[in-house]
């Protein structure tokens, strides 16, 4: 049976996913909220990491199935805005995905990533990386 913590955990995750995705808004609050009213930094640094990482593993893989007329509608994202995307990407590659962690401009990122096809298995490790310092870097604020 969930309890109230379980509920505010799976919360964490699900919001930490969606923001990750489509959905235009920061998990920051969220897990801000959560870690606060949980009192259990380890399962929120790990909760949150992962549902921010597995929603940039998804916008990655939609971004490598992606026509541009797809990414403007879904993602809100101009031709242009990809576009000016591309020297960057084609500059810092994968190390880019580390950066997937700031609002707003990571998910572009990510998305530019899986559009321009950088390796999978790195940027997808380096994801992981960067959405786990974005987490860590929350709770140690606010231990």
């Amino acid at each position: 049976m969930f309890n109230l913590e379980h509920l505010g955990l799976l919360g964490l995750f699900i919001g930490c996913l969606l923001s990750a995705t489509v959905v235009p808004f920061s998990s920051d609050a969220l897990y801000v909220g959560i870690l606060l009213a949980s009192k259990q930094p380890l399962a929120c640094l790990v909760v949150g990491t992962a549902g921010n990482w597995i929603g940039g593993v998804i916008t990655y893989f939609l971004g490598r199935l992606a026509k541009w007329e797809w990414i403007e509608k879904a993602f809100r994202v101009s031709h242009e805005k990809l576009e000016k995307q591309k020297p960057v990407i084609e500059k810092w590659g994968i190390w880019i995905a580390l950066l997937s962690w700031i609002p707003f401009i990571g998910d572009v990122f990510v998305i530019a990533l899986g559009f321009y096809r950088t390796p999978a298995v790195w940027t997808i490790l380096l994801l992981l990386v960067g959405k786990f310092l974005r987490s860590a870097v929350w709770t140690l604020i606010l231990l």
